[in-house]
């Protein structure tokens, strides 16, 4: 899958390729410096794993959606659950 950064100045030198395996439709590797010198996960696989069904994504959620149905913040005080923090809910204190 190909996944272009388009916040850089020159988005066709911020282009990269997603390896996805045709069985398991797991994430395989990054063409990025990021994954091919570290060998680790990287914001352009976390986009392709979290793209919908149209290829495109929803980086900034609108700060009005509700929070998701397997919220569980009560309880945790001001410490946001995992699914808020996963979905941009809410961002993880300092």
């Amino acid at each position: 899958m190909n996944v272009t950064n388009e916040n850089h100045e020159n988005p066709a030198d911020h282009q990269y390729i997603v390896s996805i395996d045709d069985v398991t439709n797991e994430l395989m590797a990054c063409t990025c410096p990021h994954h091919v010198h570290r060998n680790a996960f990287c914001k352009h696989m976390a986009a392709v794993e979290t793209a919908t069904d149209d290829g495109t994504l929803n980086a900034f959620p609108s700060e009005d959606e509700d929070e998701p149905d397997n919220c569980d913040c009560d309880g945790l005080g001001d410490f946001p659950c995992w699914p808020c923090v996963q979905t941009g809910q809410k961002e993880l204190p300092n």
